[in-house]
């Protein structure tokens, strides 16, 4: 019989939650904006947390043996459950938070249970029958931050460090160039130069931003230019001019895929058994095959060595992008919870 979890899927921008139940998958989906500081500018982060656990906690109806799965949006502590870090949630702050302890006070009567949100959408995605047979999967998330996940599928483990964590690569260090010139901006978490201020979706924004201000008369020449100037979203207007092969579109997108490109080099080259690595999150489910291309350009033009020159398609048949509900937070989540469950 399928024991029904309550999972949430905490993000930057919205808080999703479901039903989820083994076998059957995720039901009564619904959505609704986080507590953020974008949200809420000029509120305290202690605040804002606050919120954050008063949301959760209502989330999950009253009942017996009730069982709650988290998918968080953060730098966080998988063997504790204490969260370092939230860029997109509370922005410069990085005090440690006792997220599982503040919601057990609050709702003891809920067995909690919390994996970051990219672990959470790479359980998901490895457990599609097509992925079984690979020794090790790598999930990358480019959405409002970045940071990816690689799975041990044999000893069926996400390895962590010291302080409980991994593959937070939006916070290394990257560089970035547009117009032949470099450029320098300042990430979510307040740190200048990391992989998040460039490649993210404010990230990009902020980029596209640069490239106006810096080519002015091709900007409004562009479609991107125009379709922005229209009324359309940043990311919509994006989408479509590089549908279209707006050259200036174009230059944008290889600039910011240029520094994850660099990260995955180095990860494919350190570590030859991953099978596969998966390309998620808001950016690149809204580019899609525009996103893949380009990454795929950087590793062709400066790949592997030796190896991009004589076993080109090894690298290419390892970059892949995730469809719609191939890895998704709240199911992983679900996954999470009942693997914790089974004795």
């Amino acid at each position: 019989m399928s024991r029904a979890v309550a999972v949430l899927d905490v993000g930057g921008t919205h808080i999703r939650q479901a039903w989820w139940l083994s076998g059957n998958g995720l039901r009564a989906r619904r959505s609704r904006p986080s507590p953020s500081f974008r949200r809420f500018p000029g509120v305290s982060v202690a605040k804002l947390q606050d919120l954050m656990v008063q949301d959760l906690c209502e989330a999950v109806p009253e009942s017996p043996d009730a069982v709650a799965g988290i998918s968080f949006g953060a730098a966080l502590d998988h063997r504790s459950g204490l969260v370092y870090a939230s860029a997109p949630l509370w922005g410069e702050h990085s005090e440690p938070f006792d997220l599982r302890g503040a919601l057990r006070t609050r709702r003891p009567d809920v067995d909690w249970h919390i994996v970051n949100d990219v672990t959470a959408a790479l359980l998901h995605a490895a457990s599609a029958p097509a992925r079984r047979e690979h020794r090790k999967v790598l999930l990358a998330t480019i959405s409002t931050g970045i940071a990816c996940r690689t799975l041990d599928r044999r000893r069926d483990v996400i390895p962590v460090d010291g302080c409980g964590l991994q593959g937070e690569i939006g916070h290394l260090p990257a560089t970035a160039s547009l117009a032949g010139a470099p450029v320098e901006l300042v990430c979510d978490c307040g740190v200048r130069g990391h992989l998040a201020a460039y490649a993210s979706g404010p990230g990009i924004a902020r980029m596209a931003a640069v490239l106006q201000e810096r080519e002015p008369d091709r900007w409004e020449r562009s479609v991107l230019g125009r379709l922005t100037t229209d009324g359309a979203s940043f990311e919509t207007a994006l989408c479509r001019a590089l549908d279209v092969a707006d050259t200036l579109a174009a230059e944008l997108l290889d600039a910011v895929t240029a520094p994850v490109a660099d990260v995955l080099r180095t990860a494919l080259c350190l570590d030859p058994e991953i099978d596969e690595a998966v390309l998620t999150g808001g950016v690149v489910l809204g580019l899609g095959e525009h996103y893949r291309r380009s990454l795929l350009d950087h590793l062709t033009r400066q790949g592997l060595y030796l190896t991009s020159e004589r076993s080109p398609e090894w690298v290419e048949r390892r970059v892949t992008v995730s469809g719609p509900g191939e890895a998704d937070g709240l199911a992983g989540a679900g996954i999470a919870a009942l693997a914790e469950l089974r004795p």
